[in-house]
């Protein structure tokens, strides 16, 4: 097979639940609902560690966080694997990526070094800010930032349609073959600074204005009802930035089709984690729940690749299994040093490595849900956990012993704990006997959150990774002042 272009799009905290293509009526997405038509959609994608520097760091490592050391968001990944760019870039790709980083750590603001940048070569990137209207980056090498014109998804996109159209320019001229990886990383849906438990999901583009009307939203049934109004209002914003994501991709979509591009490209739709938006009575992400671990994976690949369309695939797929997904796809080599599973074979219909399950791990609790926080109306309060998540059950334990159990199947809103139930209890303890089996192997003896952030050498306060200088200009624009309350 021709080795194809790969474009790579993911989001922000865009959850499995809020697509049309999954089944809801009331978000308008009507070019990924498309895509998926023409897709293999793995439905039960698991984003197993769900915050934003670890699901992140799996993806560029190919490893889980335990190898990579991103355990909690903030800190800087281990370079203990060549990373997603350099390995297609051994392989005669180009390489680009454009939006947010979030794995080097260093501080939110600041330039992230050629050497920590995976072998990303085209770079217009910053490594976190969630700031969408004319936003920040670092452009290639440049000491000083430039700013995205508007919103910043919009502008992005309209980068990575020139990166790709200049790429095929070049190989016209030159009449060279090579294909280019292209990975375009979105901050929406992601809530906006300052980063509260409420905060709004404001900072929308204003042609997506008045779409939703928060009033004729339907809300999941395992929102309780003290949730549901402040869910609604959350979910009129953040049902906004879908569209206007949705309408980038479309022009994505259009590009590569107009080009002649598409017939030779592989193409990726996902997103790092879900968001609850008031499931169970919480909020944002962190949370072993189906709104919060669940993510969309649409994988559309050249026909001579074998990957069919129109398919649905219940491999339950985790962040560390994409990377080396892709390079089996693509007919490279996968490095031993990489520990996820090359599930190509899998998504061809054919035998091969596929688990039947993805470990779930909150390493320490933090962001919207610290530990011993409000947990809700069931007392949800923020723990460490490790559990499995299989095509039909979730089983979780916290350091306490068996904390949740669910069938997804009939109970798909996760209504119904049966942790204590005497029918499940044979269920319960197979399920426990596959979780230690998957800790042992993976060497995750299931320490407290304090013990092992400290043994990787870590702070795990926000704050204290961003000097003061840094958090001032962060959050000025945002009427926040750098001493008030501020998680993420």
């Amino acid at each position: 097979m021709k080795k194809p272009n790969i474009v790579f799009v993911f989001a922000d905290q865009w959850r499995y639940h809020s697509f049309g293509y999954t089944g809801n009526t009331d978000v308008q997405t009507p070019n990924i609902d498309a895509f998926a038509a023409e897709s293999t959609n793995v439905s039960n994608a698991v984003s197993n560690c769900p915050v934003c520097s670890p699901y992140r760091a799996s993806l560029m490592t190919g490893q889980s966080p335990l190898t990579h050391g991103v355990i909690v968001n903030d800190v800087p990944v281990r370079q203990s694997s060549p990373g997603f760019g350099t390995l297609f870039k051994q392989n005669g790709y180009d390489t680009a990526f454009i939006g947010k980083w979030h794995i080097n750590g260093q501080g939110r603001m600041k330039k992230i070094p050629r050497d920590r940048r995976f072998g990303f070569d085209y770079w217009k990137v910053l490594e976190c800010s969630h700031s969408y209207i004319n936003s920040a980056y670092y452009d290639q090498d440049a000491e000083e930032l430039s700013y995205w014109e508007g919103y910043d998804a919009y502008a992005q996109t309209d980068d990575a349609i020139t990166y790709m159209e200049n790429h095929r320019q070049k190989n016209l001229k030159t009449g060279r073959d090579n294909p280019f990886l292209m990975v375009l990383s979105w901050g929406p849906p992601h809530a906006p600074p300052p980063y509260l438990w409420n905060s709004p999901y404001d900072q929308y583009p204003e042609n997506v204005a008045g779409t939703y009307d928060s009033e004729l939203l339907a809300v999941r049934e395992n929102v309780p009802q003290g949730s549901i109004l402040m869910a609604k209002q959350a979910m009129e914003g953040y049902y906004s930035h879908c569209t206007a994501l949705d309408r980038s991709f479309g022009k994505i979509r259009e590009y590569l089709a107009s080009s002649g591009l598409k017939e030779n490209t592989l193409i990726v739709f996902t997103s790092d984690h879900g968001d609850m938006l008031g499931s169970h009575g919480l909020w944002k992400k962190q949370v072993p729940f189906e709104e919060s671990i669940r993510i969309p994976l649409l994988i559309s690949a050249p026909e001579e690749s074998g990957i069919p369309i129109g398919e649905f695939s219940e491999a339950v797929i985790e962040p560390q299994d994409i990377l080396p997904t892709l390079l089996g796809i693509t007919g490279i080599p996968v490095p031993e040093i990489i520990e996820g599973y090359d599930y190509s074979f899998y998504l061809r219909g054919k035998k091969g490595i596929a688990d039947d399950c993805a470990l779930l791990a909150l390493y320490q609790p933090g962001g919207q849900w610290y530990r011993d926080s409000d947990g809700g109306p069931y007392g949800y309060t923020g723990r460490e956990y490790r559990g499995i998540r299989t095509v039909s059950h979730t089983y979780v334990i916290d350091r306490n012993g068996p904390w949740l159990l669910f069938d997804n199947i009939s109970d798909p809103n996760q209504i119904h704990n049966l942790i204590h139930s005497a029918p499940s209890a044979h269920l319960a303890a197979s399920l426990d006997s596959r979780l230690r089996q998957l800790l042992k192997e993976r060497k995750d003896s299931f320490p407290d959150g304090d013990s092992l952030v400290k043994s990787y050498g870590y702070t795990p306060e926000f704050a204290s990774l961003l000097n003061s200088e840094e958090l001032e200009i962060y959050l000025s624009n945002w009427g926040y002042a750098a001493g008030e309350e501020h998680h993420e």
